[in-house]
């Protein structure tokens, strides 16, 4: 078989070799970056919204009351004191207004 003909049948369309390719990307980005950006966003807009009095719980569990604020911290009263948190370690708002906020 001549080299010019084996090029050809090899070659095909460039199209259908880039469609599946096409497709895969589409697929990770609503499966998985579209979902994370939204996580993201809304981690950002509980950190932005956070005031002192309100109940919030932890990524590790922790439910306490936020006394005191700084740019990248956060002081919570919890039931035997005080600790001392990272914005992003907050999950979620807690109490009556959100029982059973998941942060999905």
């Amino acid at each position: 078989m001549p080299v010019s003909l084996i090029a050809q049948a090899e070659g095909g369309d460039s199209f259908s070799f880039l469609l599946p390719l096409l497709l895969l990307g589409a697929l990770m980005y609503f499966l998985i970056i579209r979902p994370q950006r939204k996580r993201m966003r809304r981690q950002r807009e509980l950190s932005a919204a956070l005031e002192i009095g309100d109940q919030v719980r932890t990524i590790g569990g922790l439910f306490g009351v936020v006394v005191g604020l700084g740019d990248d911290w956060v002081v919570l009263g919890v039931e035997d004191g005080r600790i001392r948190v990272q914005k992003s370690a907050i999950a979620g708002r807690a109490g009556p207004d959100n029982p059973s906020d998941t942060g999905s």
